[in-house]
């Protein structure tokens, strides 16, 4: 009897031992468990803040180039045309006469000639209709460009209808002085390249232009129609202010009672967009 209760004691014992055994290794293991789930959880969180901090820096450059594209468009828009005032260096292909009527018929007295040599100054505006052909060119706009000029080539002595009184009734020789000069209007397409860009280069394929001379020629003619060709650049400088060179060519078809105006002229400007 005794040794059975022995038994039965060293038996419960066993089970108790085994069984605090196996609680020890469960909870070991939760908590070996807890503490890798504890640092996963802390892995994410680091990793979601890194994603968190790249999607902020994505949306802040995404604002900034949205606020860059925006800043563009209003400046572009802003300078859609341009009004320019020009100045600058002409020279003639030929010689001009200082009559106050270009006269083969009667050359009495003084018959000289202007210098080929000029200056000039002008105006004209540049209107833009498109800013990239017509989806042909992107980055390339077309300008309708309307523009005057006024050349001088000098004061030189006028012929015998200049001379006071008229050599023609017997006066001795007086002649006035007579400027020589000629005022051209021109009508033209103007194609600027490098749309977006401060520097834009630009060229005139051919334009219309129609020539006034001074004095007028024999027969009291003194309008010329021709065609011009240019090329040319600008550079905003600040704000809707523009610097520019330019060159031009002009070219009639034959002359004009005697006149041949063809001839270039080269110079700046200086632009003011709106």
């Amino acid at each position: 009897m005794s040794q059975h209760f022995n038994r039965k004691i060293i038996l419960s014992g066993i089970v108790v031992t085994a069984l605090l055994t196996i609680s020890s290794s469960q909870v070991i293991a939760q908590g070996s468990t807890t503490r890798a789930l504890e640092e996963q959880i802390r892995t994410m969180e680091q990793q979601l803040q890194t994603i968190r901090g790249e999607l902020d820096r994505v949306k802040s450059n995404a604002v900034q180039d949205s606020q860059k594209v925006e800043a563009l468009e209003q400046s572009t828009a802003t300078h859609k045309h341009m009004l320019f005032f020009r100045g600058g260096y002409a020279r003639s292909n030929n010689l001009r006469n200082g009559v106050s009527i270009q006269s083969s018929v009667a050359p009495v007295g003084a018959q000289e000639q202007a210098d080929r040599n000029a200056w000039y100054i002008g105006a004209g505006f540049d209107f833009n209709l498109t800013d990239n052909v017509w989806d042909l060119m992107p980055g390339t706009s077309v300008f309708a460009e309307l523009m005057f000029e006024y050349k001088q080539f000098g004061k030189v002595a006028g012929g015998a209808l200049a001379n006071s009184p008229t050599q023609l009734a017997g006066g001795t020789l007086n002649p006035n002085g007579v400027t020589v000069d000629m005022f051209t209007l021109t009508a033209s397409p103007k194609i600027k390249f490098m749309e977006g860009s401060r520097f834009r280069p630009w060229i005139i394929p051919a334009g219309l232009a129609i020539h006034v001379v001074s004095p007028p020629t024999e027969s009291i003619t003194v309008l010329q129609p021709g065609v011009m060709f240019a090329a040319g650049a600008d550079y905003n400088i600040w704000k809707s202010v523009f610097l520019g060179i330019d060159a031009r060519y002009h070219l009639t078809s034959g002359r004009l009672d005697g006149v041949k105006v063809d001839g270039f002229t080269a110079g700046g400007y200086l632009g003011i967009g709106f």
